[in-house]
């Protein structure tokens, strides 16, 4: 497969990272020489240095050939003139990186196809929902809905008050038990755990149930005394917090912090006014912070366009009481630390985006993929063909590799947990639990 990517920067670095550990043809075209030259050395692929909406470039890096044609620069104009470019010379799909949220409306996607752009990706729409999901359960990390709900991957942090801690999980996750664990974060490493391991204090465990017993695991995990979020503290007033606070339940209470003055006044365009509450300051400011009420807040989410403040802004409020917080955090290098200061949730827009691009290289039977940052793990549904592999033999004697493993599946409609024994049938939709970016080594078995 051959694809081409637009732009050295963190989502287009980030995706060719992704990309070249599957051997896959990958052209990354930029117009500056420093850029590339980082890069080059350190990925299995090609770069050139031209302009994006070169046409000689694009005829050179083989546009006409490309499965993929993907345009990541931070010039949402220079992406999608690049991408009609490709398309006019060949490319069988293109993807657009915008940065309004003009581009997705419905009424726009038409245009956008006919002039030759298939998808486009809105990053800090795609960051709002995670930062959505996260808020509506406050003892959770990170919530992932599959097929819609039918099958939930709930990401918890293990504390003193865990009732399934120090016994093996094959006393805790039988056949008939409600719940598996697909994955386990201990320091830093990643385990994909057998029947013999066993959950430890300060553990990051990524739990497949069902909707209904989702409060049984908030309860063996010791988190029912966990306060559910009502009132929300959002620092600073970028594109991502507008779609986030836009996005949150209609039942949350927001106070937002943002220090620029002419921003705030922009604010008051952009967000509800009946729920959010927009106030011109410092959110790393303790008075103030303490003056608008932090002690009632149960979360912190700190949007800024620095990761060290973000990082800063969250430890002050755990200081302050607050107990669920949310950082974003572009720079790949901080989101180990931060997670090491147990930031609550780490929004990474560069990881999400170029998942929602991987997924687009992949076939039509994988859907929903989501790469997770702190286990460098893919999660995503799958749907087996007909006579596939992977519906020959009983789960136990599919000889899956290394570092690989399905949590649940859905079949009409139900979401169903695995054992040894799940036969799976073509139609299911299954969920991959998959490290190091293996989704095609995974992907020959549903086909």
């Amino acid at each position: 497969m051959r694809i081409i990517i637009c732009g050295a920067f963190d989502i287009g670095i980030h995706l060719a990272k992704m990309l070249s550990t599957n051997h896959e043809d990958i052209i990354l075209i930029d117009d500056n020489e420093e850029r590339l030259a980082l890069i080059g050395s350190s990925f299995d692929l090609l770069t050139i240095n031209a302009s994006p909406t070169s046409v000689k470039a694009l005829r050179n890096a083989g546009a006409d050939l490309a499965d993929l044609f993907v345009a990541v620069t931070p010039d949402e104009c220079l992406n999608i003139t690049a991408c009609v470019l490709a398309k006019a010379i060949g490319a069988k799909k293109t993807v657009a990186k915008i940065n309004n949220n003009e581009y997705i409306e419905q009424d726009l996607k038409g245009l956008l196809n006919k002039l030759g752009i298939d998808s486009v990706i809105y990053p800090e729409q795609l960051a709002a929902k995670d930062i959505s999901n996260s808020l509506e359960m406050s003892w959770v990390r990170q919530r992932l809905d599959i097929h819609d709900g039918a099958l939930v991957m709930l990401t918890i942090k293990l504390r003193e008050t865990c009732e399934i801690l120090n016994n093996p999980l094959k006393n805790l996750c039988g056949p008939d038990d409600p719940y598996h664990v697909v994955a386990i974060k201990r320091q830093n490493e990643t385990i994909i755990p057998g029947g013999n391991d066993e959950l430890k204090l300060y553990d990051l465990v990524f739990f497949m149930t069902t909707p209904e017993y989702i409060p049984y695991i908030r309860k063996i995990v010791g988190k029912e005394y966990y306060v559910d979020v009502q009132n929300v503290f959002v620092m600073g007033g970028g594109n991502t917090a507008v779609c986030a606070v836009n996005s949150l339940p209609s039942y949350l209470n927001v106070k937002l912090f943002e220090i620029n003055e002419k921003r705030c006044e922009e604010l008051n365009d952009l967000l509800d006014s009946d729920r959010t509450l927009i106030i011109n300051g410092d959110g790393r400011d303790i008075q103030l912070l303490t003056e608008e009420g932090i002690k009632q807040a149960q979360a912190f989410v700190s949007l800024t366009d620095n990761a060290e403040t973000n990082i800063l802004a969250c430890l002050t409020a755990k200081r302050l009481g607050v107990r669920k917080t949310i950082a974003m955090v572009e720079h790949v290098d901080y989101v180990n630390i931060a997670e090491s200061l147990d930031i609550g949730t780490i929004i990474n827009k560069k990881s999400i985006a170029a998942s929602h691009i991987y997924q687009m290289m992949l076939d039509d039977n994988v859907n929903n993929m989501r790469f997770i940052n702190s286990v460098n793990a893919d999660v995503a549904e799958l749907i087996p063909k007909e006579n596939s592999k992977v519906t020959k033999r009983p789960m136990k004697d599919l000889g899956l590799p290394k570092g690989i493993t399905f949590g649940g599946l859905v079949r009409n409609n139900k979401g169903l947990l695995i054992s040894g024994d799940t036969q799976i049938q073509s139609g299911d939709i299954v969920m991959v639990f998959c490290q190091d970016h293996k989704m095609k080594l995974v992907e020959k078995y549903f086909l």
